[in-house]
């Protein structure tokens, strides 16, 4: 069975470079796709700290990082893919910006590449009915950071082939660490379906002062054995991104336990987006209420 031994990925920012890392930490050829030399250089910094990170704490060899980079090759142009085994596509969770781009890799790549799309949100079966044969797509729900959490979830769309899933679930197989749970498309697949509502729920309940953030996050830790608060978790996944989810979460289900809090709107709407500029509910300047 296939291995995927030489993987596109498109997007090096926080998600599409830590699955870059996990992958050419396995063994494999990474060619990592970013729209400008720029972003490209970027992605590979952030590889290069983390990897960093791991030596400091003898996680990780200075052989196995220089190894893990140098299986790294960057680029600009989409067509240095044509000759990739699959692709996993990991760009911003728009749906119009991912199906431009999904679109383009299709065509450098032909009908019969494997492409995967890295998602928390979006409908996979309507990303791939707009591409030709659907069959060869799927989604990789990676987590953040990719490096660090286990779990990675195999998205089934209604075209997916069932060949694919499994040649899927034997590549996450042979990553370190990694777990691959094969779910159904639906809006937040498995664990987003649970997490969302949960999170809207602690907004809402901090927003109401039911206690402070820290005690709220205190009270999870301990009670519950968490490795992280609600609220710390929120602003480390950005609150920008969780209000993206939850929009489409609630668009495609009308399910009101998907529906944004209030608080998190304006939170967003006056720039406090976690620890991408350090503002949220736990991190720099935040609502005290």
């Amino acid at each position: 069975m296939n291995q995927f031994h030489r993987i596109g990925v498109v997007g090096l920012g926080t998600m599409g470079s830590g699955i870059a890392q996990v992958l050419a930490a396995s063994g494999r050829d990474v060619v990592a796709v970013e729209a400008d030399q720029t972003r490209a250089e970027a992605g590979i910094a952030a590889v290069g700290a983390f990897l960093d990170g791991g030596v400091a704490r003898g996680k990780v060899s200075d052989d196995e990082k220089r190894a893990t980079l140098a299986r790294i090759t960057t680029s600009t142009s989409l067509s240095d893919l044509a000759d990739v085994d699959l692709v996993i596509e990991s760009v911003t969770e728009n749906p119009e910006v991912k199906r431009e781009v999904l679109a383009a890799v299709a065509a450098v790549v032909g009908d019969e590449t494997p492409i995967v799309t890295n998602t928390s949100a979006l409908s996979v079966t309507a990303l791939a009915a707009s591409l030709p044969n659907p069959a060869r797509v799927a989604g990789l729900h990676f987590f953040n950071p990719a490096p660090v959490m286990r779990t990675v979830e195999v998205v089934r769309a209604l075209q997916t082939d069932q060949d694919l899933v499994a040649r899927l679930v034997t590549l996450v197989d042979s990553l370190d660490g990694k777990q691959p749970i094969v779910v159904k498309d639906r809006p937040g697949f498995l664990i987003n379906a649970l997490l969302l509502p949960y999170l809207n729920d602690v907004i809402q309940e901090y927003d109401d002062g039911l206690a402070t953030a820290e005690d709220i996050d205190l009270a999870l830790k301990l009670g519950l054995g968490y490795k992280s608060g609600p609220l710390e978790m929120l602003d480390m996944i950005g609150l920008d991104v969780h209000l993206h989810a939850t929009e489409n979460a609630y668009a495609a289900t009308s399910d009101d336990r998907y529906a944004p809090p209030p608080l998190l709107r304006q939170m967003v709407d006056a720039g406090h987006l976690g620890t991408k500029n350090g503002k949220g509910f736990r991190t720099g300047e935040k609502n005290t209420r």
